[in-house]
Order: C-alpha cells, then sequence, then structure tokens
C-alpha cells in the first residue's frame, strides 16, 4: 500500500517573506513528518498588470501577498542546507523566463547539495508582464517549456552537451557537474489547459494541479493518460502533487477543511500533495503552528 505524501510550502512571500526564518522552518516541517518542501515562483508585481491572476479582478488583479517574494533556488538552497530527507521542489518555476543553461546549472548544483532530493516543477507563469521585464516572448510560450525541459536533460546527460534552435544556441561542452540523480532531477509540469495536460504526458515525469475539485481533476488526469499512451509512455510512471492553498472564506478555509480534501484525494488515488498556508497564517511560527495541526489532522 502506498503510504500518503504530504509536502508543505516554505515561507516564501507575503507576510511569511524572511530568508533567515526558512532554514528553521525547513527542519521543523521535516521533523514534525512533511516529506517535501516546496517554493513558488513571481518575478514581479506590475501596477496595471496586463494579465491578472486566475482569480484576479481589475480591483485585485492578484494576491497582495505577492508583493514580496524570495527567490526560488535561494529558498532552496537554505532547505537543502538544514534538511536531511525531505524533497525539495517548486511548485512552480516561470520555466520559459530561465536560461537553459544557467538553470541547469543551478538545478545540478541543487541536486548536489541536497544529496539527489530535488523535484524540478516547472510552469508558464499567467502574468505577461513578466515575460516583458525578462525581454522573453510572451507567443509560444508553451513550445518553449517544452523545449527547455528537453535541453534540461540534455545539459544534464549528456557529454559534450549542446543544443541548436532558433531560440538557443549552446555551442558542443564539457559539463562534469552531473545532477546526482540520474538521468536527472524529475521534471514535473504545472496547468491545466488540454495543451498543458497533454504536454505533461508527453514529456514530463508528473503533474502539478493546483486548486481543483476531485472530479476535475479526474477529467483533467484522463487527458494526461491519453497523451501519454499517444506517445508511448507508461501513465502508471508518471506522478501526480495536488496544491492545495487555504483561503479565507473558501471551501479550504481551516485545518478541518484542508485534511478532508487530502483524504479524499488520496480516496481518489492521488498520492502526493503539498499544502501552502501562506494565505491563512499571520507569522512564520503562526505557519508552523497550522502545520502541525494540519498533519496530526490527516494522520490521526
Amino acid at each position: 500500500m502506498t503510504i500518503f505524501q504530504l509536502g508543505l510550502a516554505l515561507p516564501q512571500y507575503g507576510k511569511l517573506a524572511d530568508p533567515s526564518a526558512i532554514a528553521g522552518f525547513a527542519a521543523e516541517a521535516e521533523r514534525m513528518g512533511f516529506v517535501s518542501l516546496w517554493v513558488g515562483d513571481r518575478v514581479l508585481t506590475p501596477v496595471s498588470p496586463k494579465t491578472y491572476y486566475p482569480s484576479g479582478t481589475p480591483e485585485r488583479p492578484y494576491p497582495p501577498e505577492f508583493v514580496r517574494f524570495v527567490d526560488p533556488l535561494l529558498a532552496l538552497t537554505i532547505a537543502a542546507n538544514s534538511t536531511e530527507t525531505a524533497r525539495l521542489g517548486s511548485s512552480t518555476l516561470n520555466g520559459p523566463l530561465y536560461s537553459p543553461v544557467l538553470l541547469a546549472r543551478s538545478l545540478t548544483s541543487l541536486d548536489l547539495l541536497s544529496g539527489g532530493r530535488l523535484d524540478v516543477g516547472l510552469g508558464l507563469s499567467w502574468l505577461r508582464d513578466e515575460y516583458t521585464a525578462a525581454g522573453v516572448p510572451w507567443e509560444h510560450r508553451g513550445a518553449r517549456l517544452a523545449e527547455l525541459v528537453k535541453v534540461l536533460r540534455t545539459l544534464w546527460t549528456a557529454d559534450p552537451a549542446g543544443h541548436r534552435s532558433e531560440r538557443w544556441d549552446i555551442p558542443d561542452s564539457l559539463i562534469g557537474l552531473r545532477p546526482l540523480q540520474q538521468p536527472g532531477p524529475p521534471v514535473l509540469l504545472g496547468g491545466a489547459s488540454d495543451a498543458a495536460l497533454r504536454r505533461v504526458g508527453r514529456i514530463a515525469d508528473g503533474w502539478l494541479p493546483a486548486g481543483l475539485p476531485i472530479p476535475m481533476l479526474r477529467q483533467k488526469w484522463a487527458v494526461v493518460v491519453e497523451a501519454a499512451e499517444k506517445a508511448g509512455r507508461d501513465p502508471e510512471s508518471l506522478r501526480r502533487v495536488l496544491r492545495i492553498n487555504p483561503m479565507p472564506g473558501s471551501a479550504t478555509a481551516t485545518v478541518e477543511d484542508v485534511a478532508a480534501q487530502l483524504k479524499a484525494a488520496e480516496a481518489d488515488g492521488i498520492t502526493e500533495a503539498l499544502v501552502d498556508v501562506h494565505y491563512v497564517a499571520e507569522t512564520v511560527p503562526h505557519a508552523l503552528e497550522l502545520a502541525g495541526e494540519l498533519h496530526a489532522a490527516v494522520f490521526a
């Protein structure tokens, strides 16, 4: 029988954005029994954004917590140094905004530092202004993400390694530093559109769904499975890591609400999940208090 794997978001943004608090938080979360620790990614929060958060409005285009955001790779580095067994993941890095060469080097270093505990979660970002600020085209971002995954895996395994395309011209190079996990850290992809789900099935090691009810999770997972089978891949080898963001006034406002949703997900065959308490915790100690209550409620 598969044991349900519960993870926790590191204190990284909003009121909890304090790099000096990450080490202690990570160590305590691991001691409590959380088996994975996660970060998100936000580059900037424009005053007048061109695109809104999925649940945003003109009056509140994105959660105000996004204004304060600690660098995700720094947060994972701190957590790697302060934990021993917890896996370390991103849900998600805004993949197309990164140089594949620089990202491959950072992720390789993190995987080595953590003793092979890294999960690489990549997504597209909903915020067009981030692409503008990073000098990256908004158009064809899905294809850019797929190519990024290909380049990362090449740089993690080939020797010499190189890549040539309209996007990136990487000369054949000797790369002596390799991830401890071979052929590289697992690459998980976010997204809920049909195109994103098919991409998961074709090229990823798993899917990172966020905030979806069980019937919708089932429906969307079927798209992943179909795409994997068409690509000649085994759908059973793909992971699902469900993300839950408790929100005041929502169906996941309390510890009991979240525990019930996690148990329903487990009953439906999901074996991994992470909970992000940034929207309900007032301080880092409060976040740990909520995390302890949640772990007890889920595994009582």
